[in-house]
């Protein structure tokens, strides 16, 4: 597999370089030569231009090109259209190029003629897409796309218009200049073999926010309140023309199939609702993310001592277009000029990255996604080992890498604090069991779940320390405590540790609560096994002591208060009828 990349300048130049691979190609063995054409600016009769002019000097080869943020070249950035063709030398690998229409309406129905060809075609190894994704939720595509045979690599990028007065477009050999398609290069064959993976960096930034409503790809509240006043809020992004540009380094990440995703919006709609490039599931966990230079570049060496390890012969790069922003002009090659040490490195910044990991294709963004291919058995003697410079950063991204790390370490100490006043705020002090407020409430949820589901089953146990008031009397409170904390624990310990739906507070004083999702039998049996398992502690000073216990069920229709009364007269009758004991009502 070899390749050829070059600025496109003039359509002289172009006719001089097409020459060169042709006398390159007559003078070797080879099966395909594709063309991809990278262009950053928008010029419908230039690109028109070079597609004719490569069907007339090289009439057999395949060409697709899509518009992007920016272009990558042997590594590096470049703003000029890039076109990059690569040539197959092996006669068994085959490519070939199908355009279709794409749009909300037909998105499903074109994966399945794409699974209808691949299914005709079983050399096909891999999947090279260029997308029209704005305007367009591509959950459903997709998910059809994680429906082709697993052994399918699929990878690609979404087309990117920076004037926003023009649509993105993809064009191909197979097709014309669309704003509304997709392009797909099928590659494959017996020597035909690729890798994928996939380099995020971003790390989740400030609070945890629960998505309470979305549609499709609308989300519509965090918190229940709109989504943009996050943005706002905290970032003081207003929801204007700019919306778009201002949010591209700040998406939101989340888990989505296993893996951690991330969704950047498109547009904020007057009601604060975002527009999402993706659909985002309701009632899973989102934070804001950002960008971490160190980390980011220590994905790459891992992902490019990984990629050394296949010996590619080329390599494709889709990155996002928020990863542009990020890094600047100055700076973003530092995350792609490494794979060049490796093999020739070509793409473009995206509007969105996609790749299938494992049974799903997920659409990323703020990702780079990597395709290493090659033809044939690496030779050992010919790879070339990755190669990357320890960076030093100053400047923006130093100062970006410091807040960052800022903001994290407060964000974890305020987390923390919270979930310990949280804590506090429904705990017992003394026996970090729960207070008597939270037992109560969670009794009345638990009634409330009784009467959706009349199968469930509620049990109380109640427990009183038996002569308590002579244990401080003697032996003073201090010995009291450790009295009501062997209890405490033993419940803690014991019956509410190894039933994940029981509770166990403090009642008050010297008394206990547990409740019980379970029938009355096994409940008995459990109060019982508490009374005697507290009579076995022995405590410094106050020796051995008891418990009486009162045990009850609930009855459909009764109330917390009903159910609550009546366990307090089964211990009120154990505490009469000789203490140390247990008695069901």
């Amino acid at each position: 597999m070899k390749q050829f990349q070059f600025i496109y300048q003039n359509q002289n130049q172009l006719r001089n370089e097409l020459t060169k691979i042709r006398q390159w190609e007559k003078s070797r063995i080879t099966s395909s030569v594709v063309f991809c054409i990278f262009s950053e600016v928008l010029e419908k009769e230039t690109l028109d231009n070079i597609c004719l002019t490569i069907r007339q000097e090289l009439p057999d080869a395949l060409y697709m090109g899509s518009s992007t943020n920016g272009n990558i070249m042997n590594g590096h950035v470049e703003t000029e259209i890039v076109i990059v063709c690569t040539v197959m030398e092996y006669p068994s690998t085959r490519a070939e190029l199908l355009q279709m229409p794409l749009n909300a309406e037909n998105a499903i129905q074109t994966v399945h003629q794409l699974s209808d060809y691949i299914a005709e075609n079983p050399w096909v190894k891999a999947v090279e897409m260029l997308v029209t994704i704005r305007g367009m939720s591509m959950t459903g595509f997709c998910e059809e796309l994680g429906k082709l045979p697993v052994q399918i690599s699929v990878f690609g990028g979404g087309a990117f218009s920076s004037d926003m007065d023009n649509e993105a477009c993809v064009f191909s050999k197979a097709g014309d200049y669309s704003t509304s398609s997709v392009v797909f290069l099928l590659m494959g064959g017996e020597d035909f073999y690729v890798t994928t993976m996939h380099v995020t960096g971003w790390k989740p930034l400030g609070k945890k926010f629960l998505v309470t409503r979305s549609e499709g790809s609308m989300l519509y509240e965090l918190d229940h309140k709109p989504a943009y006043d996050v943005y706002y809020r905290y970032l003081n992004i207003r929801n204007d023309e700019h919306f778009f540009s201002n949010t591209l380094e700040f998406p939101f990440f989340y888990e989505h199939h296993g893996m951690n995703i991330l969704r950047a919006p498109i547009a904020s709609q007057d009601d604060g609702s975002l527009v999402m490039t993706s659909d985002v599931d309701e009632n899973v966990v989102a934070r804001m993310a950002y960008g971490d230079p160190w980390t980011i570049l220590a994905h790459i060496r891992r992902s490019g001592q990984k990629i050394q390890e296949f010996h590619p012969e080329v390599i494709r790069v889709y990155s996002c277009a928020a990863r542009r922003t990020f890094w600047g002009m100055d700076e973003i090659s530092k995350e792609t000029m490494p794979f060049q040490s490796v093999a020739p490195t070509s793409g473009f910044y995206t509007s969105g990255e996609f790749l299938r990991t494992g049974e799903f294709v997920n659409q990323h963004n703020v990702t780079l996604v990597i395709a290493g291919m090659r033809e044939g058995i690496p030779n050992e003697n010919q790879h070339s080992d990755f190669q990357m410079n320890e960076e030093q950063f100053s400047g923006k991204v130093s100062m970006i890498n410091r807040l960052a790390t800022f903001i994290e370490a407060a964000t974890e100490e305020l987390e923390e604090a919270n979930q310990k006043l949280a804590f506090m705020a429904v705990s017992d002090g003394l026996t970090q069991l729960c207070n008597r407020h939270e037992i109560e409430r969670r009794i009345k949820e638990a009634i409330e779940e009784c009467g959706r589901r009349p199968e469930q089953k509620l049990s109380l146990i109640m427990l009183d320390i038996d002569n308590f008031k002579k244990v401080n009397d003697t032996y003073g409170h201090k010995e009291g405590d450790n009295v009501i904390i062997g209890l405490s624990k033993l419940l803690r310990d014991g019956i509410a540790a190894h039933n994940p739906d029981a509770s166990a507070g403090r009642w008050g004083g010297e008394e206990f609560m547990l409740m019980l999702p379970y029938p009355i039998d096994y409940v008995m049996k459990a109060a019982e096994d508490i009374r005697s398992d507290f009579e076995a502690l022995e405590f410094t000073q106050a020796g051995h002591r008891t418990v009486s216990v009162g045990v009850t069920e609930f009855r459909p229709g009764e109330s917390s208060d009903a159910l609550c009364i009546r366990v307090d007269k089964a211990l009120y009758q154990a505490k009469e009828s000789g203490k140390n004991r247990v008695i069901v009502l």
